[in-house]
């Protein structure tokens, strides 16, 4: 049966198809990646970002408010993005609720303006927007709401239906935009993320989907560790034992120095703050070991809603037995004789500077160590991690200023997200897009010079190496000029397939000749978790042989995916 009012229920209920819908569609998004390498991770990005608000919007109540559910929407998705289009996702969904939020009940009128404030603030988070993709959807989507809205007089449900069938015919489009997608015979798969967005959204206000009454159990969600660094979760120093959050529904508008003197209470007791206000509406979080005198601090300023307290060292020791066994189970002895070590644990001695690196595989997490980085996350092309997973590893950073390098062109805006939510410190991202990009920057660090002149350092290092991948097709496809059958290797330098070959190392080799020349000065090959020493040096003393003025250096790199990543310096 199809929706008539669409209030603060109705949303609550479109969004939580939208998001079941998104999640349904996964592995086709995310069998639209471009290059076809077994690193297809679009839709479970975006999938993972709305799941993350879904969560946060199945939680609320039957008498929750349309300001609740947007409130919702928007840090559920800012909190949980991933890579570049769950980022994106994010900023499109907390544009839309802005507008949305300061409304009991939407209308064509009003969508048409929350979907042109989704698209603005879609754009202004990238800071180069590339037509073709997923914001040349989302503009199709606004700028068809803005024009029925002027020139028709629809139902909600029409409206949801016009919108849905323009969106698609803009997705269909993209690879006229974009000679890459063209080429590969794919539309944008972000953009095709958004349309069952959309789709899911419109079904049910239409009738045609059942409404969603629940997000699944916990039981019913596959573990994955694959994206969890198992060493920097063992050695976690949790100084404040309970994550704290909840909605302050303020007495009367909740102004500038209001906000100022509560962000000022949590800091005295506690860290990890968010505190953030829309008029009455304030939504905060901080790691305490207080929550009582949180609440009765908040409870000055008015009332309490969607109150949540976590202790955060019990969920540690559950999740340390969860990787070193498989399954939750109780813990016994050994998870309170841990408990206690932790609490007895002395905090990590302050510094000037800290650093926070993402990376996959055991020897590139060594190597990282190895140059001083405090918090390894482990993650990368297969499992980007989240704002929320580089909020945490900067939390526990104590340092006055901490630099974050994502080693991932797809994990930079996350970064850049988690870095304008941090208040206690400085936090600078080095916008590294590879493992040796990464590595270079941290080489030339050096802790005598400024924050400022470190920054401009490890920037300008990212330029001074060159990155090549092999991998292996999964499909058969047509790119950048090469044929590529499924099962053929593949090389990929900075600017996209070098090589396509029957062999790792020949393939490695006409990789390598795209990236070096006769000034190349070190030639670095880290080798995967399917390779051995031995076969890496092998290929290197092939390398040697083509460039023998350049030293070459063999490292295990215990990448997954990327039988070899290769550097050029």
């Amino acid at each position: 049966m199809a929706i008539q009012i669409i209030n603060a229920q109705a949303v609550r209920s479109c969004f939580l198809a939208a998001a079941e819908n998104l999640s349904a569609n996964q592995e086709i998004i995310n069998e639209l990646n471009v290059f076809p390498v077994p690193d297809g991770d679009t839709g479970t990005n975006m999938t993972m970002t709305i799941q993350s608000a879904a969560k946060e919007v199945a939680a609320l109540g039957e008498d929750c408010t349309m300001a609740d559910v947007c409130r919702a929407i928007s840090m559920g998705s800012l909190r949980g993005a991933r890579g570049n289009s769950g980022v994106i996702l994010s900023q499109l969904l907390r544009g839309f609720a802005k507008t949305a939020a300061e409304y009991e009940e939407l209308t064509p009128n009003i969508v048409a303006v929350a979907f042109d404030k989704a698209t603005e603030t879609a754009y202004k988070a990238v800071m180069k927007p590339k037509e073709g993709t997923i914001l040349t959807v989302a503009h199709g989507i606004s700028a068809k709401a803005a024009e029925l809205v002027k020139t028709k007089h629809l139902s909600a449900q029409d409206f949801a239906d016009e919108i849905l069938h323009h969106a698609e015919y803009v997705l269909s489009q993209t690879p006229e935009m974009l000679p890459v997608l063209k080429e590969a015979g794919v539309v944008d798969s972000g953009g095709r993320g958004l349309v069952e967005v959309v789709r899911g959204a419109a079904d049910l206000l239409n009738g045609r989907r059942t409404e969603v009454k629940e997000m699944p159990k916990a039981s019913e969600v596959k573990f994955d560790a694959s994206g969890i660094n198992e060493e920097v979760v063992a050695a976690a120093d949790i100084k404040f034992g309970y994550c704290t959050e909840f909605i302050l529904e303020a007495d009367k508008p909740f102004g500038a120095n209001d906000e100022a003197n509560l962000k000022k209470f949590l800091e005295s007791i506690g860290d990890s703050i968010v505190c953030v206000a829309m008029d009455e509406i304030v939504k905060v979080h901080v790691h305490t070991n207080h929550p009582g005198t949180v609440f009765e601090e908040a409870l000055k300023y008015g009332s309490l809603a969607s109150v949540k307290v976590d202790n955060m060292r019990k969920e540690h020791n559950e999740r340390l037995f969860k990787l070193q066994n498989g399954s939750y189970e109780e813990v016994g002895n050994k998870a309170e004789s841990q408990e206690k070590s932790e609490e007895n644990a002395a905090p990590a001695e302050h510094k000037d500077f800290g650093f926070v690196a993402v990376s996959a595989g055991d020897g590139l997490t060594e190597v990282f160590k190895q140059l001083g980085v405090d918090q390894v996350i482990s993650g990368g092309q297969t499992m980007n991690p989240s704002t929320e997973d580089i909020l945490k590893a900067v939390e526990l950073v104590n340092a006055d200023t901490v630099y974050v390098l994502p080693n991932n062109k797809n994990i930079v805006l996350a970064a850049n997200q988690a870095a304008e939510l941090v208040e206690d410190k400085k936090v600078v991202v080095i916008p590294s897009k590879t493992v040796p990009q990464g590595i270079t920057a941290m080489i030339s660090f050096i802790a005598e010079n400024s924050a400022e002149d470190n920054e401009a350092a490890m920037k300008e290092a990212l330029g001074t190496v060159r990155t090549g991948e092999i991998t292996y097709a999964v499909r058969d496809t047509e790119i950048d000029g090469k044929k590529i059958a499924s099962g053929d290797f593949i090389g990929i330098d900075d600017d996209g397939i070098a090589a396509v070959g029957q062999s790792i190392d020949s393939t490695a080799l006409e990789l390598v000749a795209s990236m070096a020349d006769e000034d190349s000065e070190v030639i670095t090959v880290y080798y995967g978790s399917e390779l051995d020493e031995d076969s890496a040096n092998v290929l290197a003393s092939k390398i040697e042989a083509k460039y023998p003025d350049a030293d070459i250096e063999v490292t295990n790199g215990g990448q997954p995916v990327y039988y070899y990543i290769i550097s050029v310096e």
